[in-house]
């Protein structure tokens, strides 16, 4: 038992770090901080998209961070960092610093949540020590 409360331990805390960068960053695109539109200009994106952008990011982190609808948030997520994952490769932006990096926050909120719900561990074919 005390297992189980130490995985979901764990996978509250890889879920919050998670969602405060990704809220952090979806709060520079909406609050149009000059910093973040120099650096979504650079990417390639139209100063326009900036809000839009955040406000989506915004949207999956809301949707992600409430238990009920947590697993259509990592979804959404997933397919919001990929699209940041292209966008690095793309513009040929180094590996493991830039490239990488939003996968590295999509195993955050994956790990976050298969350690914190049972039911995704029951899909997932992990032996369990006797």
């Amino acid at each position: 038992m005390r297992t189980i409360a130490n995985a979901r331990s764990v996978g509250l805390a890889f879920s919050w770090l998670a969602v405060l960068f990704l809220l952090f960053d979806s709060t520079g695109k909406l609050f149009q901080v000059q910093p973040v539109i120099d650096g979504t200009l650079q990417l390639g994106y139209p100063r326009d998209s900036v809000f839009s952008l955040g406000l989506i990011l915004f949207s999956c982190v809301v949707v992600y961070a409430v238990p009920r609808t947590s697993v259509l948030g990592a979804l959404l997520l997933t397919g919001y960092l990929g699209g940041a994952v292209a966008t690095h490769v793309r513009v040929a932006n180094p590996l493991f610093s830039h490239v990488l990096f939003p996968t590295y926050v999509a195993a955050f909120l994956w790990c976050g949540l298969i350690l914190r719900d049972a039911r995704l561990r029951a899909l997932l074919p992990i032996r369990r020590a006797s």
